[in-house]
């Protein structure tokens, strides 16, 4: 078989490349399609394996030891007197996390699924819709009449890091460290930086973070600067600073600023930010547009320039987040089936939650946003620690902080700070999503006292509508 000139060993009806959220696609529908899934590293992508339930795994862990060594708060006289840095590794990889890949790749290969195959080896575009898989006499050349790209993301490394020749973890290798280190200097100020800087600095490690600006520049100012505050009390933070010389010796990495100081310590985990994997693909030959990595699409999830081509998560998503990849990859699967009747790419109300200390989650607009939107807005922030189970937790910080249209009621933005705030944003998307009016939301149903929502509660009640 040839196409466009290429010889094809085989073809198929459906090609998915990446086994993230790709991997969902394939159910019961496609029992009479022939599908072929590629996935050159361990089957459940950046999520399952160095990402979202890994990370939380040893984030829980953390939390535990803080509580511990803060307890003298609530009259507990407690302490953390050593940590099994090997049994959690063995706790969260060998027990679970590396089970449920191999697991997942042996189900896909098995007898359940006769009518898909599996390629493990990299992937390229050498003709539309047309990818050529492994090398030598292991290379195969396989087309599709249909296409989805799920390859993800990969770190971003800075070039002056990248070509040190200094040894560097990222988040795909950080967590399977043989030993826990006595210090580590962060690279970066996002989500991922702030979420290993607590697990670290609970743990004991002695935790040193270098950012260009604002750690979680990106929140409602509310939010953003009292964590700033925070995170001085527990690191050693150099913000604003950018990187001029990396260098090793056998003890230690040192990385000097450009304020001349140098911050040193046994390790280093760079975390700034994340690259489409499309660069990798050869997505040109394919007659696919991108911009930097990241696939083009329509708001359909196709290819804005290649046929039969579509793309979700982190190749091609503006939101780099688990749920929002797996709700894209359902609007993708509908897509295929009901080619007649398309759903749109799912991008409205999108939250996000950072498993840092304190937790943060956030949805819908900052304040700021809401002003430049031109909304007539009413704001309230409401402290934990001014309800009944804030008492409880002798919380001195935690904050819930709702954003409103005063016109309409319509909730417009909700961040928290604070324990359990991935849980509590919860009531709010449900209120954003549905559109619902905030003043019934805060009066027409029942408020469990003294519960921890009693926090939205009080913020809800505090909207001035008047």
């Amino acid at each position: 078989m040839t196409s466009n000139s290429v010889s094809v060993d085989q073809h198929y009806d459906l090609i998915i490349l990446g086994t993230g959220s790709g991997n969902s696609i394939p159910g019961p529908e496609f029992d009479d399609k022939s599908i072929a899934i590629i996935e050159k590293g361990a089957f459940g992508g950046t999520c399952l394996n160095v990402g979202c339930i890994p990370t939380k795994m040893y984030v829980y862990a953390a939390d535990l030891a803080l509580e511990t060594r803060e307890s003298s708060r609530l009259g507990i006289d407690a302490q953390v007197n050593a940590v099994d840095w090997p049994g959690i590794v063995n706790r969260v990889f060998d027990q679970r996390i590396d089970l449920i890949a191999k697991g997942g790749e042996e189900y896909r290969r098995g007898e359940q699924t006769p009518n898909i195959d599996v390629y493990d080896q990299h992937a390229r575009f050498v003709a539309p819709r047309t990818l050529q898989t492994g090398q030598g006499a292991q290379t195969k050349t396989i087309s599709a009449d249909q296409i989805v790209l799920a390859a993800g993301s990969r770190p971003f490394i800075p070039e002056i890091i990248a070509e040190s020749g200094v040894h560097f973890h990222t988040n795909e290798d950080i967590m399977r460290l043989t030993r826990q280190p006595k210090s580590i200097v962060i690279i970066g100020g996002g989500y991922i930086a702030m979420e290993f800087a607590h697990v670290f600095e609970a743990l004991g490690t002695k935790v040193s973070i270098i950012a260009r600006s604002e750690l979680l520049r990106h929140l409602d100012t509310d939010l953003r600067e009292p964590f700033n505050e925070l995170a001085d009390q527990r690191y050693d933070v150099h913000r604003g600073r950018n990187i001029t010389a990396v260098s090793q010796n056998e003890q230690e990495v040192s990385v000097t600023l450009d304020n001349g100081s140098i911050v040193s310590a046994e390790v280093m985990l760079v975390a700034t930010g994340r690259t489409p994997n499309g660069d990798e693909l050869d997505l040109e030959l394919g007659g696919i547009e991108s911009t930097n990595g990241r696939v083009s699409i329509d708001e359909f999830g196709r290819s804005t320039s290649a046929q039969s081509v579509w793309a979700l998560g982190d190749i091609s998503s503006p939101y780099l987040l688990k749920h929002v990849a797996n709700a894209e990859m359902r609007a993708v699967r509908h897509n295929l089936l009901n080619p007649e009747n398309m759903k749109k790419m799912p991008h409205e109300h999108v939250p996000a939650a950072v498993f840092t200390h304190p937790q943060i989650a956030y949805v819908g607009m900052t304040e700021q946003e809401a002003r430049e939107a031109g909304h007539d807005i009413t704001v309230k922030v409401q402290k934990y620690g001014d309800v009944a189970y804030g008492w409880a937790m002798e919380d001195q910080s935690g904050i819930a902080k709702l954003i409103a249209d005063k016109n309409t009621g319509k909730l417009l933005g909700a961040h928290y700070m604070g324990p359990q705030a991935s849980t509590l944003i919860q009531q709010m998307i449900t209120v954003m999503a549905f559109g619902l009016d905030v003043r019934d939301v805060a009066t027409e149903q029942y408020w469990i006292h003294p519960a921890l929502p009693e926090v939205t509660e009080n913020a809800l009640l505090g909207l001035d509508f008047s």
